[in-house]
C-alpha cells in the first residue's frame, strides 16, 4: 500500500517506521530539523518491542510531490490540525482513506472541512511515543493498541491485513469507533491533565494521596460528561483506567506534559478545555478539568506566550 504519514512525530514516526520496515511504501510528511535528519540519516526508533533502523526513508514537507495514496495517517498535534488538513488535499484521491489518530473527539469534523467525510476514518491509538531528537523516535512502553473504524471498508480492511503482518503493531478494526474515541478522550484528558499540572510521572501521583484524589476526580468528571453526551462508560471502566495507568513505568508522563516541559504548544484546548466547555453545555460540573484548563491555558501556545 502507498501510505503517507501526515505528522511524523511519535505516533506517525513509530507506525510509519514499522510499516516501512515491513516493506510498505511509506512517505513521511515532516518539517524542520526532524525532516532534515530523516532525509540525511533515515529514521531510528527505540522501542521495548525492538529497535528499528531505517537508513533511507522517503520524507518531504511537500505533499504535492507525493500524489494520491491509499492511506493518509493523520497524526499531527491538535493545534496543527487546520493547516495539516489543508495540506493533505493533494494526497487524497477518490479511494484514499484518511485515518485520524489524534487525541480528542474533533478530528473528523476538522478534516471534513477539507476532504470528503466519506474518505475519513476516525481512529484512536494508545501508543506512547515522541521525538527524542531529530530523526529518532522513542517508543515509551510496549502498548501499541490502535483502534480504527470502517469495518466494512475494503481499503481499511487492506490496511488491517497489512498491519497484521507487522510485528510491533496492534491494529483493531471496530464497529463503534465513536465510543472508542470517547473512551480515549476521557482517559487521555485525565492523564494529560494530571501529569502536566503536577509536572511529574504517574507513579508519584498514585503514591501521594491528595494527588491521587485529583487524578480520580479528573477521571470521574470525564466519565460524567461522556454519560451526559450519550457515551456512558461500561461498568468497571474507571478501575480499568486506573489499572492501565498503574501498569506504566512510574516516570511515564503524557505527551502534553512532555511538550509543556519543552516549552512547546500544548493540546489543552482539546482535552481538559473541551471537557470544561462540554460540562458547561451539558450542565455537568467539572471543577478539576476547569482548573487544569485555566491553569495551563497561559502555556497553550508555548513559551512565546508566557515570556
Amino acid at each position: 500500500m502507498r501510505i503517507a504519514m501526515m505528522g511524523s512525530g511519535g505516533i506517525g514516526g513509530y507506525l510509519g517506521a514499522r510499516l516501512a520496515q515491513a516493506g510498505e511504501d511509506v512517505t513521511f510528511i515532516a518539517r524542520d530539523s526532524h525532516l532534515a535528519a530523516m532525509q540525511e540519516q533515515g529514521l531510528y526508533v527505540e522501542s521495548p518491542l525492538g529497535e528499528i533502523k531505517l537508513p533511507h526513508v522517503s520524507a518531504t514537507d511537500k505533499p504535492t510531490e507525493v500524489g494520491f495514496v491509499d492511506i493518509v495517517v493523520f497524526a499531527v498535534k491538535l493545534y496543527d490540525s487546520e493547516a495539516a488538513a489543508a495540506a493533505i488535499v493533494p494526497l487524497v484521491g477518490p479511494a484514499t482513506r484518511v485515518v485520524t489518530l489524534q487525541n480528542g473527539i474533533d478530528s473528523a469534523n476538522t478534516l471534513a472541512k477539507y476532504v470528503p467525510r466519506s474518505n475519513i476514518v476516525p481512529g484512536a491509538t494508545y501508543i506512547s511515543a515522541f521525538i527524542k531528537h531529530p530523526g529518532v523516535i522513542l517508543h515509551a512502553h510496549g502498548n501499541t493498541k490502535t483502534l480504527v473504524g470502517g469495518p466494512n471498508d475494503p481499503v481499511v480492511k487492506a490496511l488491517g491485513s497489512a498491519c497484521a503482518r507487522v510485528e510491533g503493531l496492534d491494529i483493531q478494526i471496530v464497529d463503534d469507533i465513536d465510543h472508542a474515541l470517547w473512551i480515549k478522550f476521557i482517559t487521555v484528558s485525565a492523564f494529560s491533565g494530571a501529569t502536566s499540572l503536577m509536572r511529574c510521572g504517574i507513579g508519584p501521583i498514585f503514591a501521594d494521596p491528595e494527588s491521587r484524589i485529583f487524578l480520580e476526580q479528573l477521571a470521574d468528571e470525564g466519565m460524567a460528561v461522556a454519560a451526559a453526551a450519550g457515551h456512558k462508560m461500561a461498568e468497571g471502566y474507571k478501575q480499568q483506567m486506573l489499572s492501565l495507568w498503574k501498569s506504566f513505568p512510574a516516570g511515564t508522563q503524557s505527551s502534553m506534559a512532555i511538550d509543556l516541559g519543552k516549552g512547546k504548544p500544548i493540546e489543552i484546548e482539546w482535552l481538559s478545555g473541551r471537557i470544561h466547555v462540554l460540562g458547561n453545555e451539558l450542565g455537568v460540573l467539572t471543577p478539576a478539568h476547569s482548573a487544569v484548563y485555566r491553569a495551563l491555558h497561559l502555556h497553550s501556545a508555548g513559551t512565546q506566550l508566557s515570556h
